[in-house]
């Protein structure tokens, strides 16, 4: 009897965090009701206290049980190519792949919530909201320093701010790519397939690494 109660908290647990996830992904944070969870969940407020203590816990938890995996996977790809490199910095490619191809293989994660977090990340990154993005902050300042530092010795002869600001435009251009591009691929005459993941990757690196490399204009002057 014990064992079932257990696995029902469990499962409990899981809808509360897949249904909040869908609907924040959807709706964003403030157009979600604790309501609109509890409903999709079918679960009431009762367990959402339990097991998360409130709104803010739980929005916190689910970028947390995702989040934490892809950057512990980026890191461990990074330190894989720094090993391999054996001190000499790395070739920036390998960089921006090891940083970004982790999220684009996050995203097509079609049957297990994969693809439905990145674009929530993806509206996150669109939609101003001060408590996630502080949250979001601490959680990527281990992986950010890393990165960065990678980055800033690959391309010693760039700017540090300027690979801060040319990181900064990568990461909107991922964010857009996965978002779902709606009405703009209809316009475009491009097909539901062309968002696919898959096929976003190569494309996504061969504009990411041309705009990291891109001279600065005026930069000789």
């Amino acid at each position: 009897m014990r064992e079932d109660t257990s696995k029902n908290s469990i499962d409990t647990r899981s809808r509360i965090l897949d249904s909040a996830e869908s609907l924040f992904m959807e709706h964003g944070f403030d157009g979600t009701s604790m309501r609109m969870i509890t409903g999709a969940a079918s679960a009431n407020l009762a367990a959402v206290n339990y097991h998360f203590g409130g709104k803010d816990a739980l929005v916190q938890e689910v970028f947390r049980r995702r989040l934490t995996a892809l950057n512990q996977r980026r890191l461990a790809v990074l330190d894989a190519l720094e090993a391999e490199a054996n001190g000499a910095p790395l070739k920036p490619s390998r960089i921006v792949e090891a940083f970004f191809g982790t999220a684009l293989e996050l995203a097509a994660d079609t049957e297990h919530g994969g693809r439905t977090f990145m674009r929530l990340l993806a509206r996150t990154y669109n939609e101003p909201n001060a408590f996630v993005r502080e949250f979001l902050a601490e959680e990527y300042a281990e992986v950010m320093d890393r990165f960065l530092g990678a980055l800033f010795a690959a391309l010693p002869e760039v700017s540090r701010a300027e690979i801060l600001w040319r990181f900064h435009f990568m990461t909107g251009a991922m964010a857009f790519a996965i978002s779902g591009l709606g009405g703009l691929y209809e316009l475009a005459g491009l097909s539901a397939t062309d968002d696919d993941p898959q096929r976003l990757l190569p494309r996504l690196m061969s504009f990411l690494l041309g705009g990291l490399r891109a001279p600065l204009p005026g930069a000789n002057a």
